[in-house]
């Protein structure tokens, strides 16, 4: 296994900041995101599309580091009814532009969510009651999922991206593994997943069956936890709808690796990784807002180097 860093976990640092901070955690790879949902802090493309200097440029950077780029990201939703949904498609069409500009053959997103006949926002189906709902689901993937995935992953073929990795993940179309499998049997294996254990757990899902079922067909990991919290679901369930920093009243919440999760299941990760035939980068992305980036993605790169059997060269153990 190979531990990168999705850099939007340290969004407040520069680009040097951020390429130095992962050469002296001793990482492998960087994971780039390129606008939709983030800001991307870190690159600007289209001055990377318009100018091969600045490309030339942010790879040497990278090389300088000892580092490779693991995968573009525009996660956002490209199936959006309104005006985001066409800035967000524009956005994942430039970025799989860019990634073999870059020498990158991943393009990490979301599947994006329409809404229903005449909606104007998404409408996420959750239930099969009332009857409503299955028909919704039903004309969501009849008239505005399979249509435009298939013209996707005819343009991502067409301009050199082999992979698609889709993260499963609330309120998209595809959040579990029969929804992501479902879209890859339609439109091929370009499909397949950004494996993020984190949403999974909180659904309810085990990530250790859902990366056997899955096998192949997962093309990139990120390495993120979260913490049930018994307490309050007994109240309120894992239906969560406070905002993430409401992090005591939540019956869920995104953490550091090790303060959801232990190292026996992290280890278990691992080698169900394994077994499934991924042997390739982990990218640590932090999202827990109680602790600070650079502290949780330190920690975080401690716990893998203990449970993921990297290689000697790829791992340094930090003191904290």
């Amino acid at each position: 296994m190979k531990i990168g860093l999705n850099t939007d976990s340290v969004g407040h640092l520069t680009l040097d900041e951020t390429l130095d901070l992962a050469r002296e955690l001793g990482l492998d790879h960087v994971e780039f995101a390129t606008g939709a949902w983030s800001t991307a802090p870190h690159i600007d493309i289209d001055r990377l599309l318009d100018s091969d200097s600045a490309r030339r440029e942010l790879l040497a950077k990278v090389a300088d580091r000892g580092l490779t780029i693991s995968a573009l990201t525009c996660s956002g939703n490209p199936l959006h009814p309104g005006p985001s949904g066409r800035e967000h498609d524009q956005v994942t069409r430039r970025t799989i532009a860019l990634a073999p500009l870059l020498g990158v053959d991943r393009v990490v997103m979301m599947s994006g969510l329409p809404g229903g006949p005449g909606d104007a926002n998404p409408n996420w189906i959750t239930v099969s009651w009332p009857p409503e709902t299955t028909q919704i689901l039903d004309w969501q993937w009849t008239e505005a999922v399979l249509p435009y995935w298939r013209d996707l992953v005819a343009h991502s073929r067409d301009r050199g991206v082999p992979k698609l990795a889709l993260e499963m993940h609330a309120h998209q179309a595809v959040y579990n593994v029969p929804t992501l499998l479902r879209l890859r049997e339609e439109v091929g294996p370009v499909v397949g997943a950004n494996f993020d254990p984190s949403h999974l757990m909180w659904m309810g899902a085990d990530p250790l069956a859902a990366i056997e079922a899955l096998g192949e067909a997962i093309y990139h990991v990120h390495a993120k936890d979260t913490r049930l919290e018994p307490s309050r679901q007994a109240l309120t369930s894992r239906l969560e709808t406070l905002p993430v920093m409401a992090a005591k009243e939540r019956s869920w919440n995104y953490v550091t690796l090790g303060y959801g999760h232990d190292d026996a299941f992290w280890r278990a990760f691992c080698l169900a990784l394994r077994r499934a035939g991924y042997d390739d980068v982990l990218s640590i992305e932090h999202e827990d807002v109680l602790v600070d980036p650079v502290e949780g993605v330190t920690k975080t790169v401690d716990l893998l180097g203990r449970v993921a059997l990297c290689e000697p060269s790829s791992y340094k153990p930090q003191e904290i």
